[in-house]
């Protein structure tokens, strides 16, 4: 990397306001702060450890080139950078299967708001030493430091994989295949997403009368729901088409932008309590409200 994570933290300081922006995919960087970026470039890929380390300006896209010559990947959404993705916190539509974002990283060096480079996590899968701060950096959004590189836990590359549709009951659907990667539904047709070998793939397919597509439907993009599971079966109500929704997983990818809703005054004092902590003066990423985005 041309920028270490040390030059880094020499651009963000330690008094004035500061914003840190990538490739501004996922969110508008503001105007009136001064910006500094991320260090960017892979440091080194261990296939046989499962792990990648990165600054956290590289492209999620540079990555995923990367890690697919070794026949493994990571669960996160295409385009962007791996510090925006982190920053921001919305999982792939993998996610059943995968897990949450969080679970990828396993250390990271951030700075913080005094302008220092904090260690957090460590480089093993199997980390169980400390308090596993690295994690609650993922969908801080930047308002508790920012990152500058990160150790990645990645995953193989299924042998085989493909999409399929369906009219059957997504619930039904997501009991009865074994380990579905995505069942993702509209209120009407159901789609599912299956990896391994592909006998065993098009046994299962076979079984629940799923039929094969192309690719996966495109998600609505004007909101990103956040509701619990076991309440996706009140969208019935909802017109089909409207929306497309990850069962099992509670995301709602909509039409319109999300209802607004009140914020719970416990976890808004736990959160303020988080970010007095972490940066009193406000001066990361100021104006961002992670209670109101997220």
């Amino acid at each position: 990397m041309d920028l270490t994570v040390d030059d880094f933290a020499a651009n963000i300081g330690s008094t004035e306001p500061v914003a840190v922006v990538g490739l501004a995919t996922r969110a508008t960087p503001p105007g009136d702060v001064r910006l500094v970026t991320a260090p960017v470039g892979i440091d080194w890929i261990q296939p046989a450890e499962m792990t990648i380390q990165c600054g956290a300006g590289t492209p999620v896209d540079d990555v995923a080139q990367a890690l697919a010559e070794h026949g493994q990947q990571i669960p996160f959404p295409p385009g962007g950078t791996i510090g925006g993705a982190l920053a921001v916190g919305h999982s792939g539509i993998r996610r059943l299967a995968y897990g949450a974002m969080r679970d990828a990283l396993l250390q990271t060096h951030y700075v913080g708001s005094t302008g220092k480079v904090v260690k957090a996590g460590g480089p093993t899968v199997k980390n169980v030493s400390g308090f596993d701060l690295c994690r609650l950096m993922v969908g801080s959004r930047g308002t508790l430091g920012f990152l500058g590189d990160v150790i990645l836990r990645t995953r193989p590359i299924s042998a085989y994989e493909q999409w399929f549709t369906s009219d059957r009951d997504p619930w039904t659907l997501l009991t009865g295949l074994f380990r579905p990667t995505t069942v993702l539904w509209d209120g009407a047709a159901t789609w599912v997403l299956l990896e391994g070998h592909e006998g065993d793939v098009t046994e299962m397919a076979e079984a629940y009368g799923l039929n094969p597509i192309d690719r996966p439907p495109e998600l609505p993009s004007g909101g990103r729901w956040s509701m619990a599971p076991s309440e996706l079966p009140s969208l019935r109500v909802a017109q089909p088409g409207s929306f497309i929704a990850e069962i099992g997983v509670g995301v709602v990818h909509h039409t319109r932008p999300r209802p607004s809703r009140q914020v719970d005054p416990v976890q808004a004092q736990l959160h303020a309590r988080i970010k007095g902590e972490f940066d009193p003066t406000g001066r990361l990423n100021p104006g961002v409200d992670v209670l109101t985005v997220i």
